[in-house]
């Protein structure tokens, strides 16, 4: 009996139910019974705590008796009301076990809903805490990257990107100055153009052409105009066109819509006609017989009048003589056609100095020192070093007017439009870097919120599991006192 006495009685807490009710330690209605006294305790406490149970009226019924004590009479029964209600509770608790099964109901609902639902929001508190986190470094990385693409454009165009549009409008007007330079230095290439030539009138025998004739007008005049180019005149007036420069984009708010009055509208605009209709002359008689209006005003040019001339003109020819205008007014290297012309001219001379530099390489036998012994001497006194030279400086002014830079320029140049365009491109990158670091913000904002939750969370989910460790310690007790202090183990709480 004493070894039987210390076998520990488990049960497993999802069981705990029905074990008890099995054993008839419970009534199988505990439920309806529960259901009464909650309303007891409520009418006694009219604002009931949360998971008041069987135990904390036995401390209100001690704590009564001590503030009740002047109530009892001779026979030991108490005549407060609040005493009376409360011994009540206690009573119905007690009968079928009631608060057994109660608590026990509790605590199967905490281990089994509660507790794994708090645990659950906390975890998932975690894993957004994560997930905004990443989601924040991915926005900060690409808001920097998308300010550094801005800047990298801003670069390649020459501006610092303070204020895009007027950094591009002033780059425009000091091109002209940029392609004098280049012009300029048109003037080192004498030498490749006249190697260039010999070696055309030496291979082809015979009188040729001048070669590169763009070339040779700019090493000796300038960046000319085109009228110069065209005429072989300078003119003595250059028109040239003016940059119409877009206007800045204003905001919706600022815009003045002006007055929609019908007094002022029509007060301030002056159409030139006037509303009497005899002051309107149209220069046409309503009179059959007229003929000053009818045939002589009008003159349809039939009959015997000399047949109309129609002259085609070129370009530039409806321009007086001397006037340079439109394009005519542009310098070589600002107008298209003729700046495409002198870019190939350069690439020519460029590639046939390069095949030349390869030449005078491989030319090491008696036979090809020989073929040039009559050739002209500004071709038997190059160096390959030296042609190497020139072909240096031909790449580099190509590479100067084929830049992304100059591409740019030229476009802003032709089309003004064209500036709101880039600045609106770039403005663009510059507005995603913006959307990302707002968006950046967002999801610090966001990982700070899960963070506050889950703060309070913690707490409930500590005392929730001290209270249910609580039921279980009075559970097992009490479950021990029915079977003569036998030891009993809830299974399964995982507390």
């Amino acid at each position: 009996m004493q070894d039987h006495q210390h076998v520990p009685i488990d049960i497993q807490s999802s069981k705990l139910l029905d074990w008890l009710v099995d054993r008839r330690h419970c009534n199988l209605k505990w439920q309806s019974l529960v259901l009464t006294i909650r309303e007891k305790i409520n009418a006694a406490i009219q604002d009931m705590p949360e998971n008041i149970h069987y135990f904390h009226c036995l401390r209100i019924v001690d704590l009564l008796k001590g503030t009740e004590a002047s109530t009892k009479n001779i026979f030991g029964r108490y005549s407060s009301q609040r005493m009376k209600d409360w011994l009540e509770i206690v009573s119905l608790y007690e009968k079928d076990s009631t608060y057994l099964v109660e608590i026990s109901s509790l605590l199967v609902r905490n281990v089994s809903y509660e507790i794994p639902s708090l645990k659950k929001q906390i975890a998932k508190c975690q894993q957004l805490q994560q997930e905004y986190g990443r989601k924040e470094e991915e926005c900060q990385l690409g808001a920097a990257e998308m300010k550094e693409r801005f800047y990298n454009s801003c670069r390649q165009y020459g501006i610092t990107g303070d204020n895009v549009r007027r950094e591009l409008l002033a780059l425009v007007k000091d091109l002209p100055s940029l392609l004098a330079d280049i012009g300029a230095r048109v003037e080192s290439l004498w030498e490749a153009i006249e190697l260039y030539q010999a070696c055309v009138g030496f291979v082809c025998e015979s009188p040729t052409e001048q070669v590169v004739p763009m070339l040779r007008h700019v090493q000796k005049q300038g960046n000319t105009t085109v009228y110069e180019w065209r005429t072989g005149t300078e003119p003595t007036v250059v028109e040239r066109p003016r940059l119409e420069e877009p206007p800045e984009q204003v905001a919706d708010d600022a815009i003045d819509w002006g007055n929609f009055g019908i007094e002022s509208a029509s007060e301030g605009i002056n159409y030139g006609i006037s509303t009497e209709t005899d002051e309107i002359d149209w220069g046409i008689s309503l009179e059959p017989d007229s003929k000053e209006a009818g045939n002589e005003g009008i003159d349809w040019g039939d009959g015997d009048a000399d047949p109309v001339q129609i002259t085609v003109l070129e370009s530039g020819a409806q321009a007086p003589e001397g006037v340079a205008r439109g394009p005519d007014a542009l310098t070589l290297l600002e107008y298209p056609e003729t700046r495409n012309q002198f870019v190939d001219e350069l690439m020519e001379l460029e590639i046939f100095l390069s095949q030349r530099a390869l030449e005078m390489s491989e030319e090491a036998d008696i036979l090809s020192v020989s073929q040039f012994q009559l050739a002209p001497p500004i071709l038997q006194g190059q160096t390959k070093v030296k042609v190497i030279a020139m072909v240096s400086v031909l790449q580099d002014l190509i590479g100067q007017l084929t830049s992304l830079r100059m591409q740019h320029l030229f476009m802003i140049l032709a089309s003004p439009r064209y500036v709101d365009r880039v600045t609106d491109l770039l403005r663009q990158k510059l507005k995603q870097s913006d959307l990302l670091a707002l968006k950046k913000e967002l999801m610090v904002q966001k990982r700070q919120e899960a963070l506050q939750e889950q703060a309070s969370l913690e707490p409930k989910l500590d005392l929730l599991i001290e209270k249910t460790r609580e039921l279980q310690k009075l559970i097992e007790a009490d479950i021990s006192k029915r079977y003569s202090g036998r030891p009993v183990n809830l299974m399964g709480t995982f507390l």
